[in-house]
């Protein structure tokens, strides 16, 4: 848990990834532009993704955005032209988007979106993903679709419908409007809000938090809070029942009933 921080090198510097301290780091990295999301940013999004879904080392994945002045503000708009013109090319760029955020998806650990400034269409979409949202007082929230006469996956309105429920996703679906920290939290939409100046101790904090706690017991939660969430009809109720009790046959549980009677913190392995 406290190995030295790791650089991960990716095919684009637009992408910064590290590791250390059972903490994953991936941020955005197009500050000049917002940290619009080009399709070369969303293959170093999946590749950093998939090299932290196989390292056991790490427990838990912040996503960020360079710069202090958005997380992400949607698709780079410079490639609308020569990738995005039409149905066909729409469905090519989108495929790079798609392979990111199942990567992030398939890691099977948890994610928390540390938002600074603006949030809107697929860096919204991306913050969807997360487990937990921390955001500052100015952050803005919002899914522009509407403004521009396109269409949001399914898989993104799920999870909003899920998160703030159908009447609010209309009103961010329909106005394309952006919403302000404070009405992002009301809505929960977001899990808290941290002033700028905290925002990466707290986000740490919390990861560390995570990092240190046994992570089959995490994978098992968040698998099940996330079914109870979905589609009834896609319900896996064997998996989870034998997530379950692997948690409860693991070495895991030995070590914290044993840790608990010692009166010292547990040291988890996940195994």
């Amino acid at each position: 848990m406290n190995a030295p921080t790791r650089m991960l090198e990716l095919a684009t510097p637009k992408i910064l990834a590290h590791s250390g301290g059972g903490i994953g780091w991936v941020a955005f990295n197009q500050p000049e532009k917002r940290n619009a999301i080009s399709m070369a940013m969303w293959d170093g999004v999946r590749d950093a993704a998939q090299t932290f879904g196989k390292d056991p080392s790490v427990r838990v994945v912040i996503l960020s955005g360079a710069g202090g002045k958005a997380f992400a503000s949607g698709a780079d708009i410079s490639e609308f032209e020569s990738a995005r013109n039409s149905a066909e090319a729409e469905e090519k760029f989108h495929l790079h988007a798609d392979e990111a955020r199942s990567a992030l998806r398939a890691m099977g650990k948890p994610i928390i979106a540390m938002i600074q400034g603006y949030c809107i269409g697929g860096g919204c979409a991306t913050a969807l993903l997360a487990d937990f949202r921390i955001a500052t007082p100015e952050s803005k929230f919002g899914v522009p679709a509407a403004r521009l006469g396109v269409a949001y996956a399914l898989d993104g309105l799920h999870r909003l419908v899920a998160l703030v429920g159908p009447s609010v996703a209309k009103e961010i679906m329909f106005t394309g409007r952006q919403f302000t920290a404070a009405e992002a939290l009301a809505a929960g939409l977001i899990n808290r809000i941290v002033e700028p100046a905290a925002l990466e101790a707290e986000v740490t904090a919390l990861a560390q938090t995570i990092a240190h706690n046994a992570p089959l017991s995490i994978f098992h939660s968040r698998e099940a809070i996330d079914m109870l969430a979905g589609d009834p009809s896609r319900w896996d109720k064997a998996r989870i029942e034998a997530l379950y009790a692997r948690c409860f046959d693991s070495e895991d549980y030995r070590e914290g009933r044993t840790a608990f009677m010692e009166k010292r913190p547990p040291v988890f392995r996940g195994k």
